[in-house]
């Protein structure tokens, strides 16, 4: 009997938002790619709540694109709302979030993928992964096909084993019923990977013709939507919106939810996998924040084609009737239909910490991952990681430098280093307050950060780079010349002060100065400013936010370069930490076991302390010393 034997440069397991990145990345740079899936309806599927961006996540996407991957381009393609968060609070936070047509958004990111050259989709399961001399060299399909490869990245999402619960039902499942993967598990713990077990959850879906919006606050989008991708037209996503509400539980649904926690299978030991902190069950609400009287509730259309209304803040376990029970205490849900019941799923992911900043495995050469497989929860956290995930494959492969993004670059470089040094033992959530540099990582400024990097890697084009090198003069200039411009207490200024309720000068001030005063800002300012140059809104932007800003930006931009100086002192990969005299035996275990690339790694790894950093440091010196004699 025969079998299929092909050889691809790199294989992409799983066609998930992660496994888009990756594939995308590595066919673009040239590589032959395969990107295999376990069903054609499940590229770029969104299982669970309808939209890309919101608090933290927006950055991600910001920062994918200044990359060069495709998620923001994508759901500038397909979103049916858009809505800046946090509009009222300052610049670090202010997030984009969209609300996208899920079907639209997977037929746009399928059709991309089906028309990029050098890559190759296709609809199978990967069962194993084969490995010689601690180095990957291909993978094998439940079929018995042979994929010789030279890199590999696991991006399995939520289908390794798993399994859909509500009440009492378990189906051995994907999400949206799609076929689980069962195989692949068994070949990862043969080859020395340590496993765990997750769980997340999705709410019911309900017919909208059952919903009364008369009892709803209505929700609406932006007038002015801003897009995600750098290289969209503005003027090209200016549409009409398509409106979401917002609802609340009540006394009567938590008592309806208190007297049927027994018969949830997160409360009766069912489910084995731990949960997101960060996105609670309404269970877990109800039990957590017993003092809170009522929770929202965002009903969101899942699309333009489908009836099927996503309720945002209610995801369950719990059994189909209590689940009826339970949204028809709802306000504008008293009559509802669900079309597709509330569940839990529980999946298998890795320990990250087994993996380097890159995501490359340590134990195994050429093998990368990304996503939910790394024990991350979100699209665009999948997104992102699988997106370095593909480029440091192709690097690997193209005998180029592998990237590390650090936490001073990126909200991306924040979570892989979360992942990758510290403790998880629950899916991980992008937060904007886990990223210490946050006024410096805005996501206005996201491609100024990141698109020479990308550039560099070989997915930005000259012409984009050279836009942005642009940018970055004329933001320079601007606010230079803006510090030198010298307003008078003339009637014509204190007019335009009075008009926007500033305290009139008493003597003369530099524009900046104005500036930086919370009720004005640099374009309102443009009619006491005769030579205010014509410049793009990109532009004018960061100039009012650098000078509205620049104590607080100069005061991170020496914490980021004091936190350089830790970064920038690297650890040998093969370094004996048993040679290392007076590490504490904690520190020593940890440290052998996750390998940091850096001393500030190591200094953020859980068990090593300062003064085990401090006997690093020392050690490392003597070490260079002997090296280098």
């Amino acid at each position: 009997m025969s079998f299929v034997e092909e050889t691809y440069d790199v294989v992409v397991v799983g066609a998930g938002h992660a496994g888009c990145e990756a594939a995308l990345a590595c066919a673009r740079l040239g590589l032959e790619t395969i990107l295999f899936t376990i069903s054609m309806d499940s590229v770029a599927m969104m299982p669970c709540n309808p939209n890309i961006g919101g608090s933290s996540k927006g950055h991600l996407v910001r920062e994918i694109d200044a990359l060069g991957g495709q998620m923001g381009i994508n759901i500038d393609h397909t979103f049916i709302q858009s809505k800046m968060l946090n509009k009222s609070k300052g610049p670090a936070v202010h997030s984009l979030r969209a609300q996208a047509d899920k079907a639209a958004y997977s037929m746009e990111m399928r059709s991309t993928l089906q028309h990029t050259e050098h890559l190759t989709l296709r609809q199978a399961e990967v069962a194993e992964i084969v490995v010689e001399d601690q180095k990957i060299t291909g993978v094998k399909t439940y079929s018995g096909a042979l994929y010789h490869c030279k890199a590999c990245v696991l991006c399995t999402g939520t289908y390794l084993r798993a399994r859909c619960l509500y009440g009492d039902v378990i189906e051995h499942t994907g999400p949206n019923g799609l076929k689980a993967a069962n195989h692949l598990t068994d070949s990862l713990i043969a080859n020395g990977i340590e496993m765990y077990r997750f769980k997340t959850g999705t709410p019911a879906r309900i017919d909208s013709r059952s919903i009364d919006y008369s009892k709803m606050e209505e929700q609406f989008g932006d007038e002015r939507i801003v897009p995600f991708s750098f290289t969209t037209n503005p003027e090209e996503v200016q549409i009409d919106q398509v409106s979401c509400y917002l609802t609340y539980t009540n006394e009567k649904t938590h008592e309806i939810i208190r007297a049927n926690l027994d018969r949830s299978p997160m409360y009766s030991g069912v489910i084995e996998g731990t949960g997101p902190r960060y996105c609670p069950s309404i269970e877990d609400k109800v039990v957590k924040f017993a003092d809170k009287d009522r929770h929202q509730l965002f009903v969101e259309p899942e699309g333009l084609h489908t009836n099927e209304m996503y309720i945002g803040g209610m995801s369950s376990s719990l059994p189909e009737d209590v689940q009826y029970a339970m949204y028809r205490t709802v306000p504008g849900l008293e009559h509802a239909k669900i079309v597709r019941n509330a569940y839990a799923i529980e999946y298998d992911c890795i320990n990250a910490n087994q993996l380097y900043a890159t995501l490359e495995f340590k134990q195994i050469k050429g093998l990368f991952s990304g996503g939910q497989f790394n024990g991350s929860s979100g699209y665009e956290e999948a997104a992102c990681q699988g997106l370095i995930a593909g480029i440091n494959a192709a690097m690997e492969i193209l005998g180029r430098e592998q990237i590390v993004l650090d936490r001073s670059q990126s909200y991306i470089g924040v979570l892989i280093d979360d992942l990758v040094t510290k403790e998880n033992h629950e899916p991980y959530r992008m937060m904007t307050s886990r990223a210490e540099y946050r006024l410096l990582l805005r996501q206005d400024n996201a491609d100024l950060r990141l698109t020479p990097i990308g550039h560099e890697i070989g997915l930005i084009s000259d012409e984009r780079y050279q836009w942005v090198l642009e940018k970055q003069r004329l933001i320079e200039e601007e606010i230079k010349r803006v510090h030198g411009v010298r307003i008078g207490a003339n009637e014509k200024v204190q007019q335009l002060l009075a008009s926007f309720d500033s305290i009139p000068l008493n003597c003369g001030v530099s524009l900046a100065d104005l500036i930086r005063r919370p009720e004005l800002n640099y374009d309102c300012l443009a009619p006491i400013d005769p030579d205010r140059p014509e410049l793009h809104p990109e532009v004018t932007e960061q100039v009012n936010i650098n000078i509205k800003y620049e104590g607080y930006i100069t005061r991170q931009q020496k914490q980021v370069a004091n936190f350089k100086k830790t970064e920038n002192k690297k650890i040998p990969v093969d370094l004996d930490y048993d040679e290392v005299p007076s590490l504490r035996i904690e520190a020593r275990q940890k440290l052998k076991a996750l390998r940091p690339l850096n001393i500030g790694q190591a200094s953020r790894i859980s068990g090593v302390s300062p003064a085990d950093i401090s006997v690093l440091l020392v050690y490392l010196e003597s070490y260079q010393y002997r090296k280098n004699h």
